[in-house]
């Protein structure tokens, strides 16, 4: 696949034809997904944070001038940019914007420094970063301007301020490394003629590794992300009826795109964003938006389960709660609590941000729901649980989960070493989570293969440093 950037593995081209034959892959970028949504829910609510509402003709065109602004200064096809935001609109808006105008975003947690973040740029190459001035007490923007000072590479940083707020990067301001500062609000110009865009292309990177670890940066193409998406949203019967809380760190697959933000805005729902870490906020914001769907860590929805007595608040809107992680299951006795305390049906996920996403499905007997992981999201998903020599192991014995399939990807970017040591020379993706298979085909993780670490694992403290 000639279209992925330099320093990507692609699928194997028998699996690429494969893939479009199977209608998993359909040729559409994400930015023609959002202006197709815009026609079809212009008058919707796309986005709720606290006060504000979004339509989605409105995010459309916020996208549009944000990426016009985003190219007036500076930013070109291919390259990429760092963003690091809490869980505000803006975070949709600039990831979108960055895709319309042909750069790159990188997700990045809002939890992550400057050694993870500096890592991610020489990484990358990012040219760019955005990012709060300030968010919970870190200065970001600082950390931004030391990492330009240190590097060749970041040259452009656009800073979000919260209304009525200022900071010294506040200006259109050029430091001494030569790096141009700029509010993020600024960037409203006239919309330009649309990009011509490839759905082989990388829409976005993925950030893997647990805290303390260097990041792998992990490629997403619009086809297998839309893909996923639209599959996650299918599979929980997602409908523009729907409100998802996006409670997890939305730089994460599952908060993202499993089904998350994308797969909601896929069918015309609301994606209420709360930048706010405490239960509480979460809580009353599923009271006030009514909201139907939430996704959320073990350790996450212990804090909110034990938190619902205290803070009293109405959740009887909920219908589905998606729980899952990548280290440590959702055990047994949280898990029976979920549909008595919240009165809605629990979904048990395992993910990656690599890809692959297992889940309980809504149909299954409660003794699946609540000792599984479920089963993979595609029909093509290809796994195997293996032993230490790479021996499939026989159902009911433990092993590593290995897994490949149009949604997960070959290769972290610009990392042979790591691939060496992730990937097996088949394109098997190691999770590094143990697991064992259950007669009828669903995974039960037990843990983890020493030394490794995933995304999710960093989510299950939503308080965060």
């Amino acid at each position: 696949m000639t279209s992925m950037l330099d320093g990507c593995t692609p699928w194997p081209e028998e699996f690429v034809d494969y893939y479009w034959a199977s209608g998993h892959w359909r040729g559409n970028t994400l930015d023609n997904l959002l202006r197709g949504w815009a026609v079809q829910y212009g008058p919707r609510t796309a986005l709720a944070h606290g006060d504000t509402r979004i339509t989605y003709a409105a995010l459309n065109r916020l996208v549009s001038r944000m990426a016009a602004g985003f190219r007036l200064r500076g930013l070109r096809r291919g390259q990429r940019v760092v963003v690091q935001l809490p869980g505000i609109p803006e975070l949709v808006v600039a990831t979108f914007a960055l895709v319309r105008a042909g750069a790159v975003p990188v997700l990045c947690p809002i939890s992550h420094r400057a050694p993870e973040v500096s890592h991610v740029v020489e990484v990358s190459e990012a040219t760019g970063y955005i990012g709060p001035a300030t968010y919970r007490g870190f200065d970001h923007t600082a950390m931004a301007a030391d990492i330009a000072a240190r590097g060749p590479f970041l040259r452009r940083v656009f800073t979000f301020e919260p209304p009525g707020t200022s900071s010294p990067y506040g200006g259109f301001t050029t430091d001494t490394s030569g790096c141009h500062y700029f509010p993020l609000h600024s960037l409203d110009s006239p919309p330009e003629p649309p990009l011509t865009l490839n759905a082989g292309q990388v829409a976005l990177f993925l950030l893997s590794g647990g805290a303390g670890e260097a990041p792998g940066l992990v490629p997403r193409t619009h086809n297998d992300y839309a893909y996923q998406a639209r599959a996650a949203a299918e599979l929980v019967s997602l409908t523009q009826d729907d409100v998802y809380l996006a409670a997890l760190p939305a730089d994460l697959n599952l908060a993202f795109g499993g089904p998350g933000i994308i797969g909601t805005l896929t069918v015309g729902g609301t994606v209420v964003l709360v930048e706010d870490p405490e239960p509480a906020a979460f809580l009353a914001a599923i009271e006030r938006e009514r909201v139907t769907v939430a996704s959320l860590t073990p350790a996450t929805a212990r804090l909110w389960l034990d938190a619902r007595s205290a803070v009293g608040a109405d959740v009887s809107s909920l219908r589905l709660v998606q729980i899952g992680g990548s280290t440590r299951p959702l055990d047994r006795a949280t898990a029976e609590r979920v549909g008595p305390e919240w009165g809605c049906r629990l979904q048990q996920v395992f993910g990656t941000d690599e890809g692959l996403l297992t889940l309980t499905r809504t149909d299954d007997p409660d003794e699946t729901v609540l000792t599984t992981q479920g089963r993979p999201l595609s029909p093509d998903d290809q796994i195997r649980v293996v032993d230490a020599d790479g021996e499939e192991v026989p159902d009911g014995e433990q092993g590593e989960l290995l897994a490949r399939g149009p949604y997960t990807a070959r290769g972290y970017y610009r990392s042979p070493g790591l691939n060496a040591r992730s990937f097996t020379p088949d394109g098997y993706l190691r999770t590094g989570a143990l697991a064992r298979r259950t007669p009828d085909g669903n995974l039960v993780v037990t843990g983890r293969r020493e030394g490794v670490a995933r995304p999710l694992d960093r989510a299950a403290d939503p308080s965060g440093p």
